[in-house]
């Protein structure tokens, strides 16, 4: 079964990360087929809008770590980061739909949705300082303006997980919806977007995002640092630590 799962559905491409066995742990080749599906999508003129989605009981968990580690050589055509970077240029709008566990890019990706629908059983985590990493996808430029500074450095630097709610409070997400709701709901408010004018649509998401040229600069800066302490002693350390204890 295919681990990234995509229907199209009343002008909205349904895309849904599926891992159970592994708690939707993202591989390089899960990174290179969200990356293809949202670039046929960007292509296809009948799809409006994207929604993202896990499984009812897990979002995502974040990077396979193993696999990941087999690839470190880290640039922009990194799947990873061409992921993310395919993110930042979308031009039609993204939807997402959080259950359950968000860690790390599950958190980040975030930052990039126009619309983002949560549970009460979302936990959201940014442990990039905790496995001795930087965070990716513009995150220290894009949650200090969503959140603040001082809201932003607790979360980056002491890597804690939140709940929805916090999570709500801190606008990272649009609304918390009740348990068992929220695919449906955010599915909605994706096809209330398929159904805007198109050209309109694009053109305020763009306005929206007068300091898109400075995110990706940030990005390339993080995808540097990234690239650094990746191969340094201290993460090396924690993802043995990490590696043992899954």
């Amino acid at each position: 079964m295919s681990t990234i799962q995509v229907q199209d559905e009343q002008g909205v491409r349904i895309i849904t990360i599926n891992r159970p066995d592994k708690r939707n742990a993202l591989s390089l080749d899960m990174y290179t087929s969200l990356t293809e599906y949202l670039i046929q999508g960007e292509s296809d003129n009948a799809i409006h809008a994207f929604l993202i989605k896990g499984q009812p009981d897990c979002f995502t968990s974040g990077n396979d770590v193993a696999d990941f580690l087999k690839n470190s050589n880290l640039d922009a055509k990194h799947p990873a980061f061409r992921f993310l970077f395919n993110l930042l240029d979308l031009k039609k709008p993204l939807v997402a739909a959080v259950t359950g566990p968000a860690v790390g890019i599950g958190t980040t990706v975030l930052l990039h949705c126009d619309l983002v629908y949560a549970d009460p059983s979302a936990k959201f985590q940014l442990p990039f300082v905790n496995l001795a990493l930087v965070p990716e996808a513009g995150a220290s430029l894009l949650l200090p303006q969503l959140v603040g500074p001082q809201k932003a450095a607790e979360l980056l630097l002491l890597g804690e997980s939140f709940d929805a709610n916090t999570a709500n409070a801190l606008n990272i997400v649009n609304e918390v919806v009740s348990a068992g709701e929220v695919f449906e709901y955010a599915l909605a408010r994706a096809v209330k977007l398929a159904n805007q004018p198109p050209q309109a649509l694009q053109a305020t998401r763009e306005l929206l995002r007068p300091h898109k040229d400075l995110v990706r600069k940030q990005m390339e800066r993080e995808l540097e640092q990234f690239a650094v302490r990746l191969k340094s002693d201290e993460a090396k350390n924690r993802f043995k630590a990490f590696l043992n204890k899954e």
